[in-house]
C-alpha cells in the first residue's frame, strides 16, 4: 500500500516548467518570426538574408512555397550543423524551429489574405520593414531562449567561424550581405536597402528579448575608506558590496576597489553615500544587462 501510494504521489509541476517554458518560448519564437516574415516581407520581396531571403527570391522566379522551400534548403544545412555543431541535440530542436517556421509561413500565406480586410496591412515599405524587423526580431530572440535557432545561413556562418577563427558578425555580415546584394539585383537596390534595415533591426529587437532590458547597474568605487564605505552602501543602499586592495597604475599608491550592483533607481543614492563618506573618492557606473542570484532575479 505504502508503494501504491508513493506511486501515485503528485508529480511536482515545478520540475516541469523548465522544459514547458522552453517549448512556449519556441513555438511561440517561431510563430511571431513567421508572422512578420509573411506579414511584411513576402509581399514586398524584401530579403533580409538568409535561407528566408533566398526562397523568396525562389518564389518570384517559380511560384514555389516559400516556406516549402526555406525547410528544403535546412535540410543540407542541418546536416553539416550535425557534423561539426553538435549532433543529434542540435539538429533537433534545429529541426523543430525549422519545421514550426515553414509550417507557419505557408499558412500564414495562405489564409491571411483571406481572412483580413486588406492584405498587406500598409503599402509603406520603410513601414513593413520596421515592422517586420521588430516582431522577426522578438521571435528571433524567443528561439534563442530556448536555446534553439532557426538553422539556414547561421549554420554556415558558425562553421566558418569555427574553421577560420573571424568574428562571427563579420561572417553574418559577409552571408547575408551576399544574399541581398543578389536580391539587389533581381528587385532593385531600393528593396536591398529595405532588406538591410530590416536585418539591423530585427538584431536589435532579438538581442532586447534575449537579453532584456538593462534595469542593473555595476558601481565601482575607489576609495580610501574602504570599511567605512562599505558599511554606509550596506546600511542605506541593502545590497551586497565587496572590496579588495589595488595599486593605481599612474601614481603606485595602494587604495581600495569597492563594487557593488544596484537596480537603476538606486544609482544617485550610491552616488550620494559615495560623496557623504568620501567626497574624492573615484566612481564609475557601468551598465548590467542581467543580474542573478541573492537579492536579484533567481538564478535558475
Amino acid at each position: 500500500m505504502q508503494r501504491f501510494k508513493k506511486w501515485i504521489r503528485p508529480f511536482p509541476l515545478r520540475k516541469l516548467w523548465p522544459a514547458f517554458q522552453t517549448t512556449l518560448y519556441l513555438v511561440l519564437g517561431t510563430t511571431l518570426a513567421a508572422l512578420g516574415y509573411a506579414l511584411f516581407q513576402i509581399p514586398f520581396n524584401i530579403v533580409a538574408g538568409g535561407l528566408s531571403g533566398i526562397g523568396i527570391m525562389i518564389n518570384h522566379f517559380t511560384g514555389w512555397p516559400v516556406g516549402l522551400m526555406y525547410w528544403i534548403m535546412n535540410v543540407p544545412m542541418l546536416a553539416l550543423g550535425f557534423y561539426y555543431l553538435g549532433r543529434w541535440r542540435f539538429v533537433t530542436s534545429t529541426l523543430i524551429a525549422a519545421t514550426i517556421f515553414s509550417v507557419m509561413v505557408d499558412m500564414f500565406g495562405l489564409y491571411l489574405p483571406q481572412l483580413m480586410n486588406q492584405f498587406p496591412v500598409t503599402q509603406d515599405l520603410l513601414l513593413s520593414s520596421l515592422y517586420s524587423g521588430i516582431v522577426g526580431g522578438i521571435g528571433a530572440g524567443l528561439v534563442y531562449r530556448a536555446g534553439s535557432t532557426f538553422g539556414g545561413t547561421a549554420i554556415v556562418g558558425r562553421v566558418i567561424q569555427l574553421r577560420t577563427g573571424l568574428p562571427l558578425s563579420q561572417v553574418y555580415a559577409f552571408t547575408d550581405g551576399f544574399i541581398i546584394l543578389a536580391a539587389g539585383l533581381i528587385f532593385g537596390w531600393e528593396i536591398a536597402m529595405y532588406g538591410f534595415l530590416v536585418l539591423v533591426i530585427s538584431g536589435l529587437a532579438a538581442d532586447y528579448t534575449l537579453e532584456g532590458p538593462s534595469s542593473t547597474r555595476t558601481v565601482t568605487i575607489i576609495t580610501n575608506k574602504p570599511e567605512e564605505m562599505v558599511r554606509a552602501l550596506i546600511a542605506e543602499v541593502h545590497r551586497g558590496v565587496s572590496y579588495w586592495q589595488v595599486t593605481g597604475g599612474y601614481t603606485g599608491e595602494m587604495r581600495y576597489m569597492v563594487m557593488c550592483t544596484v537596480y537603476r533607481p538606486q544609482v544617485n543614492l550610491v552616488k550620494r553615500v559615495a560623496a557623504e563618506v568620501e567626497p574624492e573618492a573615484f566612481v564609475t557606473i557601468g551598465v548590467s544587462h542581467q543580474a542573478l542570484g541573492r537579492g536579484f532575479k533567481r538564478l535558475a
